[in-house]
């Protein structure tokens, strides 16, 4: 699928292939279903978790959150750079990106495309239990929303040098504009923010039991992280103290810490993507991007660590642990998140309690700097890293926690984006080739020619 049309046009329908084959959902793959009508096909609550399902199976693709969506923000940071092994990633790395390159555009609307069938099903002409099918509904407009964020964040203008409001089109219904056009930033923006409002207002704790689907919490979690993007304090506090009051996760524990990383849905999960043996990614996974090829258990290694980063971890903070060198020593790399290269089954957690925990802290200094509890979130982390405890609260120690707790999950280009910084740009062998100051059209990137091409209301972003 190359553009918002055939996405919108060709969509997984789950549960029209259990009522013809009576397979359970559990047996079925999303892409099994793609050609087939949606109308009439969803007649129970059961039809529409069977969507659901597949609907968190999109974002497990190597196009999106299965490898490209972290890898890339962590190439163009400065955790991180591109060493061409494979000739995987240097595009990125060196923002020479072009309008061929579509980057999470077609997954994104695919999964948005896909959770708008439940979203918009009439529950009343349902059969089965209407509070579940409420719930799922709840589930659909947290992907909704994280689809159309990711979407701003990535082809957004917020973070480029020529002025403009272009945000991404928001699209809320399976059948809608055949050729949509683009919202503004504060448009997506506020439609997100409804999404999670209304999600978390018709979802029930109770049917959340597992953490591989996108919980009640998941909702406020996430509308954290939206509104710290965007600056907006008050609602970035709030929505965080909702997850933190609700004392259903915990940070994990120092002695912990890099063993959690072997483990699936700790404590401190509150949302990940689940990977078992049949539907591991291989070499196209993040996991196999990470590692070098020469070492055990091999992999392309083309996103190698930043040879300066082991010097922000003290000799006592566990995350130094996260760290390895590889080649005879010579490459510093990111051993410890997604370990498991042989097969590449590691869940991918997206939504961590130590990032809320961290959301919370920032958004309660940037409203008062004084505020005591501030600083006593920011040291909730490193107490429990075996780190040094902040004396005081500051913007500069609050993002070099957030550096050093979430590398290598993706969040890091984010934060320099959203904080304005420059950024260095590094070539295959660690070599400075520029500065991109901020503001930079290269921080936005280009909507794919074939969207284009298919789209008459589509316009492109600047420099491209």
């Amino acid at each position: 699928m190359k553009k918002i049309k055939q996405n919108i046009k060709t969509v997984l329908v789950l549960a029209g292939l259990i009522i013809l084959s009576g397979c359970s959902t559990d047996d079925l793959e999303p892409t099994l279903a793609q050609k087939k009508s949606v109308e009439g096909s969803i007649t129970s609550v059961n039809n529409l978790y069977g969507l659901i399902k597949g609907a968190h199976n999109v974002l497990t693709a190597a196009g999106y959150y299965g490898r490209d969506a972290i890898a890339t923000n962590e190439v163009r940071s400065d955790n991180c750079f591109s060493n061409g092994n494979s000739g995987r990633f240097s595009t990125q790395a060196e923002f020479k990106y072009n309008n061929t390159t579509d980057f999470i555009w077609n997954n994104a609307y695919y999964l948005i495309a896909n959770v708008n069938i439940i979203i918009n099903t009439d529950l009343g002409t349902l059969s089965g239990n209407q509070d579940y099918g409420k719930h799922i509904q709840g589930q659909a407009l947290i992907l909704r929303a994280l689809g159309h964020y990711d979407l701003l964040r990535t082809f957004g203008q917020q973070h480029a040098a020529t002025s403009g409001n272009l945000g991404v089109p928001i699209v809320k219904q399976f059948k809608g504009e055949e050729f949509p056009a683009r919202n503004t930033i504060i448009e997506v923006k506020n439609a997100i923010y409804e999404d999670l409002e209304d999600a978390f207002a018709m979802m029930n704790e109770s049917f959340d039991t597992s953490k591989v689907l996108v919980s009640k919490f998941s909702a406020k979690a996430l509308e954290s992280r939206v509104a710290l993007y965007f600056g907006d304090w008050e609602r970035a506090r709030d929505a965080a103290k909702e997850v933190i009051d609700n004392g259903g996760y915990s940070i994990v524990s120092s002695a912990s810490f890099v063993s959690s990383w072997t483990t699936k849905q700790n404590d401190n999960s509150i949302f990940e993507l689940a990977f078992a043996s049949d539907d591991a990614l291989g070499s196209n996974s993040l996991q196999y991007i990470y590692r070098f090829p020469s070492d055990a258990p091999a992999g392309y290694g083309d996103v190698e660590v930043e040879s300066s980063v082991i010097n922000l971890f003290e000799a006592t903070d566990v995350r130094r642990g996260i760290l390895g060198y590889q080649d005879a020593g010579t490459r510093l790399r990111n051993m410890g998140k997604y370990p498991d290269t042989a097969t590449g089954t590691d869940n991918i957690p997206l939504i961590r309690y130590e990032e809320v925990v961290l959301n919370y802290a920032e958004a309660l200094f940037e409203l008062n700097n004084a505020d005591p509890l501030a600083l006593t979130n920011l040291n909730l982390i490193t107490s429990n890293r075996g780190a040094s405890a902040y004396a005081a609260v500051t913007k500069d120690n609050i993002l070099l926690e957030r550096r050093k707790e979430l590398m290598f999950e993706g969040f890091r280009f984010d934060d320099m984006m959203r904080t304005g910084k420059d950024v260095v740009v590094l070539g295959s062998n660690q070599n400075v080739i520029e500065t991109l100051a901020y503001p930079n059209d290269k921080f936005a990137y280009p909507i794919d020619i074939a969207e284009m091409d298919a789209n008459s209301n589509m316009v492109q972003n600047a420099g491209y």
